[in-house]
């Protein structure tokens, strides 16, 4: 019976220290700004992205995900625009969040939605981004070198006394000079650059503890980690995200 009791009297001393989690839901959408920028035209499969909460994230009135928390993603797939057709596409996978605090948790969030200002386009069921078409440029490339071509033709038929001749023969050169500058250039890079603001969109549920949620030395904690990068976990390219890393679902202490 004592034995019982005593069970029972722990049991509701930890509940006491440490109640119901605070539950971040599957489909949450968080807010992010980029920390290093990522271009098609360097960017290969498994290049590392950095990327930081721009706002806070509540669960039960709570602040469970503060601002300046990191996040560390994955380019799964990138393609130059081709020289005659194919748009750049960037596939983005974000793989762990660290809060100030140095609390982890891992998963696998895809891409919700891209910085407003861009002309890039995603595909949300697929979270690809693509490049703008480059089709209105290149038409314009071409119609500048027919007339710069006409212009240069009629002079040169002014001169021998054929000014139509020259004119017809001259846009014609242009815009074949032009067609060839168009074959040889590629199509637009997607480009997400430094403060770029991207959205997150959470594929799991995210559980906290009221232990994990303590971040009045996160401050110092920061600091010590911008001083100090290599208390993080290096990754492919040398860079490094600060915080330590739980496994998945679990906690950090």
């Amino acid at each position: 019976m004592r034995h019982v009791f005593f069970l029972a009297f722990a049991s509701l001393s930890v509940l006491a220290q440490d109640p119901a989690p605070f539950l971040v839901e599957a489909g949450t959408k968080v807010p992010l700004v980029m920390i290093n920028s990522v271009s098609t035209r360097h960017a290969a499969e498994g290049d590392r992205l950095y990327l930081e909460t721009s706002f806070p994230i509540l669960a039960n009135g709570r602040i469970v995900i503060p601002p300046g928390s990191y996040v560390s993603g994955t380019i799964t797939s990138a393609k130059r625009g081709g020289r005659v057709k194919g748009k750049a596409e960037l596939f983005l996978r974000f793989d762990s969040l660290t809060l100030p605090n140095g609390v982890t948790r891992d998963f696998r969030a895809r891409v919700g939605g891209i910085d407003g200002r861009s002309s890039q386009q995603l595909d949300r069921s697929e979270g690809k981004i693509t490049a703008d078409s480059t089709k209105g440029a290149d038409a314009r490339t071409i119609g500048e070198g027919a007339a710069g071509g006409a212009s240069i033709g009629v002079i040169a038929g002014s001169v021998a006394g054929r000014a139509g001749m020259g004119a017809g023969v001259g846009a014609a050169a242009g815009a074949a000079a032009g067609l060839m500058g168009v074959l040889l250039t590629r199509g637009q890079d997607v480009v997400l650059a430094r403060g770029t603001t991207v959205e997150m969109v959470l594929d799991r549920n995210l559980m906290f503890q009221t232990s994990e949620l303590d971040f009045s030395q996160a401050g110092a904690a920061r600091r010590t980690i911008e001083a100090d990068p290599g208390a993080g976990a290096p990754s492919r390219n040398g860079s490094v995200l600060p915080g330590r890393r739980a496994p998945l679902g679990g906690t950090t202490r």
